[in-house]
């Protein structure tokens, strides 16, 4: 299939395309005296936590008024094919301004770099950029997101806390080549070293529920004696607990998890995860639109620009 063809598949399936009531603008604001238009580029909208950051977006486009905003998305958290393709059609449509949150914090800055080349401004939301991938390439891309490592860490001290010293646990990881997933993971192990917990197994399931059901599954086949789970997101955490009542140890295995999407609340209330942490894609989202606006109307912005974190229990 040829890249129109993809594209045009893409925009078929809903991956590549725009929210309701937001047109698929072409041509720069100051090109044609219209407002400016911004491309949000997002992973996976399978997953609640960026179904949530597209509806944030919209809404905050619609209180702000004054750019028209072109929201993408991807079949899954691991097609970086697609969000690549995502970046090329906005840079065919002279947008003003890219907010991206990559899907691998290294593959996608070819085609970025492509885009800061043709005039278009580009922000760095929830995934950072890899640094010495920047370097290479030149660019200092603004980072627009919360600290995944802090966040972790504060989810997996309350599994500590709950285990005590020597509790057997595994990490449930996120896709190894995205900057956020290497982070929780280092979250995690800083949770387990402090509470002496005892690490017996770390596997990735590149963010998605059934791919965790599936790992997860093997781990209880492999570790009989697992007490803990520390997944590094919501959507994995789904699969876990799936895989937990499925094995009859509901009650025995105790999980954390990070994103605070709807679907686990009910996991919270019910005691089958124990805390969360809400890094508000919604709002993350409308930060990195707003830092997109001021680079359009002429500040530099580099560095990173840290948003909130919080943990939630029951």
């Amino acid at each position: 299939m040829d890249r129109r063809s993809f594209l045009a598949a893409c925009a078929a399936a809903g991956t590549l395309a725009a929210a309701p009531g937001f047109a698929l603008a072409q041509g720069t604001g100051a090109q044609t005296g219209r407002k400016p238009v911004v491309g949000l580029v997002m992973k996976s909208l399978a997953n609640e936590f960026f179904k949530d950051m597209q509806e944030g977006a919209v809404r905050h486009v619609q209180e702000r008024g004054d750019l028209t905003l072109i929201p993408l998305g991807i079949q899954s958290e691991t097609d970086i094919d697609g969000q690549i393709a995502a970046v090329e059609n906005l840079i065919t449509r002279k947008v003003d301004a890219i907010v991206i949150a990559p899907a691998d914090s290294r593959a996608l800055l070819s085609p970025v770099v492509r885009a800061i080349h043709a005039g278009i401004k580009v922000v760095n939301i929830d995934v950072a950029f890899d640094p010495a991938s920047m370097k290479k390439h030149g660019v200092d891309i603004v980072f627009v997101g919360p600290d995944n490592r802090a966040g972790a860490r504060m989810s997996g001290d309350v599994l500590a806390k709950a285990l005590g010293r020597g509790g057997k646990v595994v990490i449930i990881e996120g896709n190894p080549g995205a900057e956020n997933g290497v982070q929780r993971k280092l979250g995690y192990t800083d949770a387990i070293s402090a509470g002496g917990l005892t690490l017996v197994d770390s596997r990735t399931a590149h963010w998605e529920t059934e791919e965790a059901n599936t790992v997860f599954s093997n781990m209880l086949t492999a570790h009989h004696d697992i007490q803990g789970v520390m997944s590094a997101n919501d959507s994995m955490t789904l699969g876990v607990v799936k895989a937990i009542d499925a094995a009859g140890r509901s009650g025995q295995i105790k999980v954390v998890s990070f994103d605070n999407i709807p679907a686990i609340q009910p996991l919270l209330k019910d005691g089958k995860v124990l805390a969360t942490v809400d890094q508000f894609g919604a709002q993350l989202a409308g930060d990195g639109i707003d830092n997109a606006m001021k680079e359009i109307a002429g500040q530099t912005l580099t560095g990173w620009i840290r948003t909130p974190l919080k943990l939630v229990t029951a």
